[in-house]
């Protein structure tokens, strides 16, 4: 038990927390966006997929707080490695260690704080329906909550529309960079792997973004209606 602990608690211990939690969040991120591209399909295959969510119940909630407590265990050791990594390095090396390191890499930590301002935005308008509550009363022909039609509405507004396009962005950057990490600190990025992880990460980087964004843009362009 208390090599266990002591694991957890050291450097290594936690880069592995921030490790896996960043592979399970990747995880959930793809799987929401394949789901979510439904609405190219038009409004019975996303409202089908969403009346199966719902019909998860209680599943579905602790679903929910298992990626809370995966995405507030990301952030807090992120931060906490990277501020005993600033303690730990000499003023004399700032310059050195900036010239060296990629700019996704040095803003790894605000790319993330950012991120999880537009989650919560995200759960507040789309997820709790605080931000629209006129989103509760959207009901499709089948009785099923009408979540294409909920898209259609939130996205037609140009700033909201911005801020997920932009935020989605982040969330790129921060997954190309985290994607690399992730598999250094699993030992996994040995140097004849080291090019395809690279080539990988970005490649599911640019899958996100475009997912992700290309919703808004079609709503906003008339393409989804």
């Amino acid at each position: 038990m208390n090599s266990f602990t002591s694991f957890f608690t050291s450097s290594i211990g936690r880069k592995w927390i921030v490790a896996l939690s960043g592979f399970a969040l990747v995880g959930f991120v793809i799987g929401h966006l394949v789901g979510n591209l439904q609405v190219f399909l038009g409004p019975e295959p996303l409202n089908r997929y969403g009346h199966f969510l719902q019909g998860l119940g209680e599943l579905l909630w602790v679903v929910r707080f298992a990626l809370l407590a995966m995405v507030l265990l990301h952030i807090f050791f992120t931060i906490k490695l990277r501020l005993e990594n600033r303690s730990a390095r000499p003023d004399r090396y700032a310059v050195k260690q900036y010239r060296a390191a990629s700019w996704a890499g040095r803003w790894m930590v605000w790319s993330g704080l950012m991120v999880l301002c537009f989650i919560i935005f995200h759960l507040l308008h789309y997820t709790a329906q605080v931000i629209h509550p006129e989103f509760k009363q959207l009901v499709d022909a089948e009785g099923r909550h009408d979540i294409y039609k909920m898209l259609i509405v939130g996205f037609r507004d140009p700033l909201a529309s911005g801020f997920y396009i932009v935020a989605v962005g982040l969330l790129g950057l921060h997954l190309n960079h985290g994607f690399q990490s992730m598999f250094q600190t699993l030992g996994l990025n040995s140097h004849k792997v080291g090019l395809l992880i690279k080539r990988t990460g970005q490649a599911v980087s640019w899958f996100v973004f475009l997912g992700y964004a290309s919703i808004p843009v079609a709503v906003l362009t008339g393409i989804v209606k």
